[in-house]
């Protein structure tokens, strides 16, 4: 072996170099830009967490492409392995350059200000004056201008065998305290956005006035997704009946002809099992809330209420099915699935107008206003196997057509309307009846541990922030030393930060320095 050749790392050496190259901050802000483009993702694909119905719609429109963005995690981004890795290593990063740097900041502050250099000359800002003072009195001229700066006076001898009286001052000490609280607010946003969401949930679930209940259960919620240790026996036992849901909106005739003016839902709730019902009044912005959970009110739409035989005159449906929204008329899309109608189960898809109006003379009607003035339900009806019993789970909001046959009427396709209180006759044989219109509320229902953690982070990084760059870190050096009858003053300045006002805020600080003194300008 060469005798120039560098011996290999041992295991000791290797951590602790791998150690410093992580804890560095040039490996915490890649880090933190790697995150930035890891989120990137989660807004451009659907998230199971968010909307999970937007989820199963990207895999019907996309079946090929679908499958493998699920296998690299694309539609629960914040949750992957990779993206959990890069979160732990910027929280290590950050952790192990703060803690350093925290005792070397203290060492610092303990520590006395650092002697004069020799020579003011060669220091970015330097002068120096004559005064008829004593250095005693300089001294505690120096002291009084420098005000609440850490400040140390030393006696040596000078070259000429003279008493130098030298005073060194530091300030700025804030900046670097600023500085940690931006990192330390950092790794708290971190903390509390991982522990809600480890240990949070989110669901969301539809419930249609006129006395339509939900206890809060897993079973009961349309979507849910929650964090890798919640368990279901973390939900807390309340439950809630939603008797009125009001919307109101701006009138015919009006430029803003349509415009929401107010959602509300109300009802009763019980915060436990078996206990009393509580009223409950939820708009927009104002949840209710239970414990650490609250209930927010996401939207509102329509559920017609169908009661439907199938061909032995059996009633083999009569409930509310909500049509959801799908644009500002309040157009609603809805799905009814009839798993016990016989022969074949049945399978209806179709849409709501809540003010049907028929323009030009057009054969299909479209709707002119969100509120319910003139509804009409128009449903096209499929025939065969919902896909119900294969032991997948199934979207309320999907029609799986792969093992059903529309009903045709010749080259057509049979599309049923109904108004309130109409029935129609279906095409294998039965009936369906449009019986009444109700609403529903769409609420979120959630809770995150130290919710508001990262938001006191956030205020306390801003605050850091706003610190280290307003504090100006500086060092401040008086040289006193008898010439005869008078005493020469000699001061420098040093700016740990570089900053183009040096000479000017030397000249503000000879300004006070000189008013301690008792002179107003300089002597020759």
């Amino acid at each position: 072996m060469s005798d120039n050749a560098v011996p290999a790392l041992g295991r000791r050496e290797f951590t602790r170099w791998f150690w410093r190259q992580l804890t560095s901050m040039r490996t915490a802000l890649m880090l933190l830009l790697l995150l930035a483009i890891a989120a990137v993702p989660g807004s451009l694909y659907p998230q199971r967490g968010v909307d999970a119905r937007a989820v199963e719609t990207y895999f019907l429109d996309h079946p090929k492409l679908a499958p493998v963005l699920d296998n690299l995690g694309m539609f629960a981004v914040y949750s992957t392995p990779w993206f959990s890795a890069v979160y732990l290593l910027l929280m290590v990063s950050l952790v192990g350059c703060i803690l350093p740097r925290s005792f070397v900041y203290l060492k610092a502050v303990r520590a006395r200000p650092p002697k004069a250099p020799r020579n003011f000359s060669r220091l970015p800002a330097s002068t120096s004056f004559e005064t008829d003072r004593s250095p005693d009195e300089v001294v505690a001229a120096a002291r009084q201008a420098l005000g609440r700066a850490r400040t140390d006076v030393v006696d040596r001898a000078g070259d000429d065998g003279e008493v130098v009286r030298e005073v060194s001052a530091e300030r700025g000490f804030l900046r670097e305290a600023g500085n940690l609280l931006f990192h330390v607010s950092i790794v708290v946003v971190l903390i509390g956005v991982a522990v809600g969401t480890l240990f949070g949930y989110r669901g969301s679930v539809i419930v249609t006035d006129e006395g339509g209940q939900f206890t809060n259960l897993l079973p009961q919620y349309d979507e849910f997704s929650s964090g890798t240790l919640f368990t279901s026996s973390d939900l807390p036992p309340f439950s809630l009946t939603l008797d009125k849901v009001t919307a109101r909106f701006q009138r015919f005739g009006s430029p803003q002809a349509g415009a929401p003016r107010e959602f509300r839902a109300q009802g009763t709730y019980s915060s436990t099992r078996g206990g009393a019902d509580k009223p409950f009044d939820i708009t927009v912005n104002h949840p209710l809330s239970i414990g650490s959970t609250s209930v927010y009110l996401l939207g509102q739409g329509y559920a017609p209420v169908f009661k439907i035989t199938d061909a032995q005159g059996d009633v083999v449906f009569d409930d509310a099915v909500p049509f959801l929204p799908a644009d500002a008329t309040y157009t609603s899309n809805g799905i009814i699935k009839v798993s016990e109608a016989r022969p074949e189960q049945l399978g209806f898809q179709g849409f709501f107008l809540p003010t049907a109006v028929t323009r030009g003379g057009q054969e299909l009607s479209t709707s002119a206003h969100p509120a319910a003035a003139n509804p009409l339900v128009g449903l096209n009806v499929w025939h065969g196997d919902l896909g119900l019993d294969d032991g997948r789970s199934q979207s309320v909001f999907i029609l799986d057509k792969s093992k059903m046959t529309q009903y045709k009427d010749g080259d057509k396709n049979v599309r049923i309307s109904l108004q309130p209180g109409m029935t129609a006759d279906l095409p294998g044989g039965g009936t369906i009846q449009f019986t009444e219109l109700r609403q529903f509320a769409r609420f979120q229902i959630g809770s995150a541990p130290l919710v508001k953690v990262p938001l006191f982070g956030i205020v306390a990084g801003l605050i850091g922030l706003m610190v280290s760059l307003s504090v100006k870190p500086r060092r401040t050096w008086i040289r006193t030393r008898r010439d005869g009858s008078r005493t020469v003053v000699d001061v420098a300045v040093l700016d740990r930060v570089p900053r183009d006002d040096l000479p000017a805020d030397l000249d503000d600080f000879l300004e006070r320095f000189k008013d301690a003194l008792g002179e107003t300008e300089e002597k020759a």
